[in-house]
């Protein structure tokens, strides 16, 4: 599934094969295929998948506890007490990734176009006053990298033509004492689809 789960699925990885190691890992996406018929990288953005794979190996207990290291590698523990929806977030590689795509001033329109109203990609490009190209390649890279998703869609011609938004609504980028901290809050429909903030709340 695109967005929020997609920005994070390479760290998580990560952190998950550092906690587990490659073995267990191994084990892990052998009865991954065998109970859903899905690879490694598609359970990190479908993660009660991988959550049901992970209690039969820990049982719910011990599973709990490995989802809340998981969580706390990538995100700040305290943001996760306020009741604000801000997510902080202090995984280096995910941070880095949402600077440089909020450093490209093109990239930037883009998301600031679609941040609370979800528009067609024509419309975007027009909007932004971006060269057709250039547009539709950085508009695909977004969709690509997590950043911008699917609500609803138009019937143009017989074909659907579907409707982007961001997966944020607000972002907070604060540089302090040499430490850059991004501060997240996600989209309504990502507070609700993001398989695997959902998954550690449940």
């Amino acid at each position: 599934m695109p967005g929020f789960d997609h920005v994070i699925a390479k760290s998580l990885s990560e952190v998950i094969e550092k906690n587990l190691g490659i073995k267990t890992v191994q084990k892990i996406e052998r009865r991954l295929f065998e109970k859903y018929g899905i690879s490694w990288s598609q359970s990190l953005e479908e993660f009660e998948k991988l959550d049901f794979v992970l209690k039969e190996l820990f049982g719910n207990a011990g599973t709990k506890g490995l989802e809340r290291r998981f969580c706390e590698s990538i995100f700040d523990s305290k943001s996760e007490k306020t009741n604000d929806s801000w997510i902080t977030i202090s995984d280096p590689s995910i941070n880095s990734i949402i600077i440089q795509t909020f450093g490209d001033l093109e990239r930037k329109k883009i998301i600031e176009s679609i941040i609370s109203v979800p528009k067609i990609i024509y419309e975007i490009i027009k909007e932004c006053d971006l060269p057709q190209t250039s547009g539709y390649r950085k508009i695909n890279a977004l969709i690509n990298d997590g950043f911008l998703i699917p609500t609803e869609f138009e019937i143009k011609e017989n074909k659907k033509i579907f409707k982007y938004i961001c997966v944020f609504k607000n972002l907070k980028i604060d540089i302090n004492s040499n430490k850059i901290k991004v501060s997240v809050q996600l989209n309504d429909s990502q507070q609700e689809q993001c398989s695997f903030l959902h998954t550690i709340k449940a």
